[in-house]
């Protein structure tokens, strides 16, 4: 069935919406919670767990990219429209600003609510969970969203079996928080760090340039060697 483009872009609104609800909700809402915190894994295992439901709720109408990342790799990999690509990442902003809003509007309710924790924001140096600097932030950042294209792509072709690439998408979505949230807490997704690094303001919007730069660079490297040297080939 054919979609038309605004009911693709309200799928990836919707899909964007519940990833960065879902999982930075998790980190500001449920991460360190009195005496029955989440942690690290926890949230890891939300991200992915938003990814996989959305792809099965939204993925059929709109592809389920729910990343600017990973719509650009799509296209670069020859797998999405190029004339499509920027009303997609526009939508998916969009989407993550609008989740970040109502997670803002529901964590300042609660008596302890602090911004100091940085809001699931994104950062390097010392606002890295871990301490990394920008070098590191960096190549994780872009390897990471690399392997997560060859992923998504290997897993949606057509020699594999039908309907479990959501199943695979999540699942390394969760291994690339499982990785990653000690050096950035983890982006991988520039709608993803946008959202709340408007609300956390400061130090979040100046770092926020990595968080664009390295995931759409390794996105872009991950789709080209699919389609070079990984893609089905036409018997």
């Amino acid at each position: 069935m054919k979609y038309s483009l605004s009911t693709k872009l309200l799928a990836e609104f919707l899909g964007t919406f519940l990833l960065v609800f879902g999982g930075c909700g998790s980190a500001v809402l449920a991460a360190a919670f009195p005496h029955l915190g989440i942690g690290f894994a926890g949230v890891a295992l939300a991200f992915g767990l938003t990814v996989l439901t959305g792809a099965y709720a939204f993925g059929p109408v709109s592809g389920g990219h729910f990343n600017p990342a990973v719509s650009l790799g799509l296209a670069v990999a020859g797998r999405f429209s190029w004339g499509e690509l920027v009303p997609y990442i526009i939508v998916q902003v969009i989407g993550a600003v609008a989740a970040s809003f109502v997670l803002y509007v529901i964590a300042s309710g609660g008596p302890d609510f602090s911004m100091a924790g940085g809001f699931a924001s994104n950062g390097y140096g010392p606002h890295s969970p871990g301490g990394y600097d920008l070098l590191a932030a960096a190549v994780i950042e872009m390897v990471l969203t690399g392997f997560f294209l060859l992923i998504i792509l290997g897993s949606t072709e057509t020699r594999v079996p039908a309907g479990f690439a959501p199943i695979a998408i999540g699942l390394a979505l969760t291994l690339i928080h499982l990785i990653s949230i000690p050096v950035t807490n983890t982006s991988v997704n520039p709608a993803r760090s946008t959202g709340p690094a408007l609300f956390e303001g400061g130090w979040a919007l100046q770092q926020l340039w990595l968080f664009w730069a390295a995931p759409l660079v390794g996105g872009a490297i991950g789709g080209l060697l699919h389609k070079l040297a990984l893609a089905e080939k036409a018997s």
